[in-house]
């Protein structure tokens, strides 16, 4: 079998038994299990032509899926067993998202062209073959961050990757809404947020060693009612969406829109546009009162939205020139007894942490959100290394693990010299199938607060859905092996296995249309020549 990601436990029989799924199969489905009823009688139905028309349960034809109590005691509740015999599809789940999670493996075992929209033929039989599997993920937090506010990826295309996680069993987006270059969700109390910092007057092409402009306006947002359907769309698939909004830094587009909240006795921020460009930037927000008060209020509006029990704050890359050069910051450091400009950090991170927690939601940030303190509460997305997570979670705080140097998708694929825009250190897919997301110092209890993995597709240079196609696949697919399935230590894994199990996957990515690089590089028009990267030669330091 080829499934990705692997599952715990499989029991073929002999290839040529095999259930044929045809047009008098049924579809029974227990309580409980409404969305994975939905989901399969509307994909499946699509691509293989048949109605997949309710059942009792009692048919030898049909496909039958349950919630089931021992499936929930033995697996969890995003586990499943799924049994294909002569008597039909049986799918128990330890709950709801088990359900789902079977049913996505249901489609792979039906092959290829079960991943179209419409049947290719007339007539043609459906066989699965006769297994039993058993399967459960290792982690809560099986994730797939998105950059929207760099290049903003209209809504349609944000529904497309739910649909692709949930593909691969993928269950957080994280979706980063606002940096420099552009904020990228309505406020309704705060309507220039989206007036002018939703659009940049142009865009660098390339990094910032790069001559080149593209000369057109950039820009885009999702309404409220876009959030809603997004946060829904993504929930019938059992994925959770978590918002970022970026504080203190990377808030240019909020300070070109409101210019108050920039470090006024400083620069003029009444002169600050959206970034055009890329990089850490200087611009960050002031320590104030009003500052706090204006983005309770952005938060009040997202909270409405976002179900999510965290709350991504970013937290990152926040220079503090400003803040040492500011009377106000200065001030500000003082009354609150403050040792420097980490520690004011450290306050608003705290304050937001408090914040959130009176309202039942948990604060996650970059992994810089330890310095000056870690927030009590505070979870760390840990991603200059390996290094901040585990102060983290030996501190008792839970950690999302996303290293740059093992899941950063902006990163380039090979060292050759056709890589478009190729920015610092090679990964392969086989470097990120062998990241391990837990560190063997931790001891097993510090270990339990390494609650997930993501990957993150920073969108710089991915100025569209075909480049961010291109960036993130296939690696997503090793990060969703590693997400998922009880791997050995990254020496030990069957990479020969899983290059042999992505054969079949590259004709589903296929079928589904995603644009991956393919194993032999790029093609003519995933390249970018002329178009200048940072490449870094030489393996990544392990920090």
């Amino acid at each position: 079998m080829d499934l990705i990601p692997a599952p715990r436990l499989v029991t073929d029989y002999t290839a040529d038994d095999c259930f044929v799924l045809g047009p008098d199969t049924v579809l029974a489905a227990g309580p409980g299990t409404e969305r994975a009823e939905r989901w399969l009688r509307s994909e499946l139905g699509a691509a293989t032509g048949h109605r997949l028309a309710p059942g009792d349960g009692t048919e030898t034809d049909g496909i039958r899926i349950t919630v089931h109590e021992m499936v929930t005691r033995d697996l969890g509740a995003e586990g499943y067993r799924l049994m294909i015999s002569p008597t039909g599809v049986h799918l128990f789940g330890g709950g709801p998202a088990g359900v789902f999670w079977g049913a996505q493996t249901l489609r792979q075992l039906l092959g290829p062209d079960a991943f179209r929209r419409a049947p290719l033929a007339a007539a043609r039989e459906w066989r699965i073959p006769f297994c039993h599997i058993q399967d459960s993920p290792r982690f809560g937090w099986r994730g797939f961050m998105l950059d929207v506010a760099r290049h903003f990826m209209p809504k349609d295309a944000v529904l497309r990757h739910l649909d692709l996680m949930a593909a691969h069993k993928l269950n957080v987006l994280h979706l980063h809404l606002t940096d420099d270059q552009g904020w990228r969700v309505e406020i309704k109390r705060y309507p220039l947020l989206t007036e002018v910092g939703a659009w940049r007057e142009r865009t660098k092409v390339g990094l910032r060693e790069s001559p080149l402009w593209d000369e057109r306006p950039h820009g885009g947002y999702y309404t409220q009612d876009d959030i809603r359907e997004i946060v829904a769309y993504a929930a019938q698939r059992h994925i959770t969406v978590v918002p970022e909004i970026d504080i203190p830094g990377h808030s240019q587009a909020a300070i070109a829109a409101y210019p108050e909240l920039g470090n006024t006795d400083v620069v003029d921020t009444g002169a600050l546009s959206v970034l055009t460009s890329w990089g850490v930037n200087p611009n960050v927000l002031a320590p104030a009162d009003t500052t706090l008060r204006f983005y309770e209020g952005v938060f009040t509006e997202l909270l409405d939205l976002f179900p999510s029990e965290f709350f991504h704050i970013g937290g990152d890359e926040c220079p503090k020139e400003q803040w040492r050069a500011s009377a106000a910051a200065q001030a500000r450091i003082k009354e609150l007894g403050l040792a420097g400009e980490d520690e004011l950090q450290s306050w608003i991170i705290r304050h937001f942490d408090g914040w959130l927690a009176e309202r039942g939601r948990r604060l996650i940030g970059w992994d810089e959100i330890l310095e000056g303190g870690l927030a009590p509460g505070a979870a760390v997305s840990s991603w200059r290394g390996y290094e901040g997570g585990i102060a983290a979670a030996k501190a008792g705080h839970d950690v999302v693990m996303c290293p740059e140097s093992h899941v950063y998708l902006d990163w380039r694929q090979s060292d050759r010299a056709d890589e478009p825009v190729p920015i610092a250190r090679v990964r392969t897919l086989e470097d990120v199938y062998r990241f391990e997301p837990v560190p063997a110092e931790l001891t097993e209890e510090q270990a339990a607060h390494v609650i997930g993995t993501q990957a993150n597709a920073w969108t710089e240079v991915m100025d569209s859905p075909r480049v961010v196609d291109y960036m993130v696949f296939p690696r997503l697919a090793a990060v969703a092996e590693v997400a998922w399935s009880e791997l050995p230590a990254p020496a030990e894994r069957d990479w020969p296995d899983f290059e042999r199990r992505m054969e079949g996957h590259y004709a589903r990515l296929d079928a589904l249309g995603v644009e991956y690089r393919p194993p032999g590089g790029p093609l003519p028009w995933q390249r970018r020549p002329g178009v200048l990267g940072r490449p870094i030669d030489g393996p990544p330091p392990i920090v």
